[in-house]
């Protein structure tokens, strides 16, 4: 099984960045464990700070992955491009979140992705993308 993992905006700053909320590890050491956890599954990360990027890979996923793990950072609150795309890709994606987006700011109580993804994951931090990864390799059909 192959999973896209798709981080978006300030999520290349992992393990320095507001550690308070975000904590202290990378992502691509967080990466590395994923792949041990989960030796069924080949993991592909893309990582960007801008939009188009975004929408991009999300289509080279769809055509190359059985699935997504998508955390559009700050996009998930403003970005009908990306909200299209994950609806228009027919691969099944999964939201994760590190933060509690409920628990934060009220404009960031809005994701423009959900509706269109498999399910939706915040306030784990880092577990999130884990427990996304169980679900692909749990899942009989993820489709």
């Amino acid at each position: 099984m192959r999973v896209a993992i798709i981080n978006g905006p300030n999520l290349n700053l992992l393990g320095s960045r507001e550690k308070d909320i975000y904590g202290g590890e990378s992502f691509e050491d967080y990466l590395e464990k994923l792949g041990v956890w989960f030796p069924d599954i080949r993991f592909s990360y893309f990582q960007s700070n801008i939009e188009g990027e975004l929408v991009n890979y999300l289509h080279k996923a769809a055509s190359e992955c059985d699935g997504v793990i998508m955390n559009a950072g700050g996009y998930t609150h403003t970005s009908v491009a990306i909200g299209d795309a994950v609806k228009a890709i027919d691969v099944p994606v999964v939201e994760v979140h590190i933060s509690n987006i409920l628990a934060r700011e009220d404009y960031r109580h809005i994701s423009l992705i959900a509706p269109a993804c498999r399910g939706s994951l915040f306030g784990f931090g880092l577990a999130g993308y884990r427990l996304a990864a169980e679900y692909f390799s749990n899942s009989k059909d993820s489709n």
